[in-house]
């Protein structure tokens, strides 16, 4: 990197050529989500997607250091996530309204700073996924469980609503799944959250998710940068997409010309044809 990432002290990031690993290290509370830990990696989150490619368009920076095209999240300890603080949430007693909005907003940025990343965003999920940890699991573009792995939206256990996540939540699960589990607020194991669509797969344990991640990973570099962050922003177009079928038709016909007249897909194109590997394909061996 030819940029230094923020400092911090609840998580961390490692970059790996055009990946980043994003950890969160709170294991003394089971990476619970406190203001400090949300700030943390809503700022990381704000780096790695100044520094992707999808943000600027080209594999490299000025010095030719990669920018990035995978984000994976994981945590430290037998947990990925228990949740937002609790102490944080009780603290909402005592705080006026516009107090609790503004907590609310902060951990929304960091939702939706999830969600919206230009980047594929893979996490690995070890142990328990709790409230606000389902949330992070839920804007994932793919995750990884392993047989230990309990996920739950508990809000309601503790007489509050999974609302901050619940936008996220409805678009990963289906109108149904998601309001059975924010009413039920029981904890589901890996086998049924990969049947509601909560994971995509699962590891032989949680020593075994690199190798799952790895695979993933390589599998996303073989596919063009901005091909792939323009299907992610393709889906959200068509999530809030209100206007008539001919408008969307119109819409999608623009899209595709304007992908396959890019300088990316002019060169998978003529990578293909003239049986070589594309400009953004790592060479074998590397990440």
């Amino acid at each position: 990197m030819s940029d230094e990432a923020p400092e911090t002290e609840l998580c961390t990031l490692r970059v790996n050529g055009p990946v980043a690993s994003l950890t969160l290290t709170r294991t003394d509370v089971h990476n619970a989500l406190n203001e400090q830990l949300i700030e943390e990696m809503t700022t990381l989150l704000d780096w790695t997607s100044n520094r992707s490619v999808g943000e600027n368009a080209q594999l490299e920076d000025q010095n030719g250091a990669p920018f990035l095209r995978v984000i994976l999240l994981r945590s430290e300890g037998r947990h990925f996530c228990a949740g937002a603080d609790i102490n944080m949430m009780r603290d909402g007693g005592v705080k006026s309204p516009e107090e609790n909005r503004a907590d609310a907003e902060r951990l929304d940025s960091l939702f939706h700073g999830l969600w919206s990343h230009p980047c594929f965003t893979i996490a690995c999920v070890q142990g328990v996924a709790l409230g606000g940890g389902a949330g992070l699991v839920a804007c994932s573009d793919h995750v990884i469980g392993e047989p230990r792995t309990k996920i739950a939206l508990s809000e309601a256990k503790l007489g509050i609503s999974a609302a901050v996540i619940g936008p996220y939540v409805y678009r990963r699960l289906g109108s149904a799944q998601f309001r059975r589990l924010a009413m039920l607020a029981s904890r589901i194991d890996a086998q049924e959250s990969l049947r509601v669509g909560f994971i995509d797969e699962i590891a032989d344990s949680a020593e075994s998710m690199d190798k799952f991640a790895e695979a993933v990973t390589s599998d996303v570099l073989t596919s063009g940068p901005m091909a792939v962050t323009s299907a992610k922003r393709m889906v959200a177009q068509l999530d809030r997409w209100d206007g008539d079928d001919d408008s969307l038709r119109l819409w999608s016909l623009d899209l595709t010309s304007r992908m396959r007249g890019s300088p990316e897909g002019q060169e998978g194109l003529s990578a293909f044809l003239e049986g070589r590997k594309p400009a953004w394909k790592p060479e074998d061996g590397e990440v």
